[in-house]
């Protein structure tokens, strides 16, 4: 479901015809590109969850071209500016994007055989219980061997670690009692339930983190 969220957590600017720009995607998509192309696979179907304006998935597809990309999104608008961006780009590996609500248990089946799913900035806008049907969904659609890459805000240990992410989760929650930051330790035992192995923990810009998942070969 689409959730209401404080302006502050989902900016997108209109530039050319469709197409939206998000300044949070602009500053973290050269850190999520590197992290992907160290950790992705050479070639296979790539999924991306929640894909917002399409800044980010233009880029992953033009920095790991072996994949080939399917951006979604559950809003139109977001949906129309993806592919408004990937008509301007003419990427090869880029699909049209398609209409995805993660938190919506069965999507998995209709999405199999993926290589790799990203997320990017999305648990802290969701519900605890559609972040675990999404997690659960994950796994199914992923390939043996396949990596799950989840980036954004978490709480570590049970504890907001900045004055800038308790002011932004109490924002959320303010607006949004089910939604929030997800803390560290439930995301891996969520995964973990789902059939999902931890290989990395890594430290982003500006107090993110990304977690590397896998589902067992």
């Amino acid at each position: 479901m689409i959730r209401r969220v404080p302006s502050s957590a989902s900016i997108a600017n209109p530039t050319r015809g469709a197409q939206l720009c998000a300044p949070s995607a602009e500053r973290n998509r050269q850190p999520i590109c590197d992290l992907l192309a160290r950790v992705a696979p050479d070639t296979g179907d790539a999924l991306e969850i929640a894909s917002g304006t399409g800044q980010h998935v233009i880029a992953f597809a033009a920095r790991l071209p072996g994949l080939t990309w399917q951006p979604t999104d559950p809003d139109p608008s977001r949906r129309a500016s993806i592919d408004a961006y990937a008509a301007e780009a003419g990427l090869g590996n880029l699909l049209p994007a398609r209409d995805l609500d993660a938190g919506v248990p069965g999507w998995g089946a209709g999405y199999g055989a993926q290589s790799l799913i990203v997320l990017v900035n999305l648990l802290h806008l969701i519900s605890t219980g559609e972040a675990r049907t999404l997690i659960t969904e994950t796994a199914r659609a992923l390939v043996p061997g396949g990596h799950f890459v989840v980036y954004g805000p978490f709480m570590r240990g049970g504890e907001l670690t900045s004055d800038g992410d308790k002011r932004f989760h109490a924002s959320l929650r303010a607006t949004d009692p089910e939604i929030g930051y997800k803390d560290d330790f439930d995301v891996l035992d969520w995964a973990q339930e789902a059939g999902l192995s931890p290989l990395e923990i890594i430290e982003m810009p500006a107090n993110n983190m990304s977690i590397i998942l896998q589902k067992p070969a």
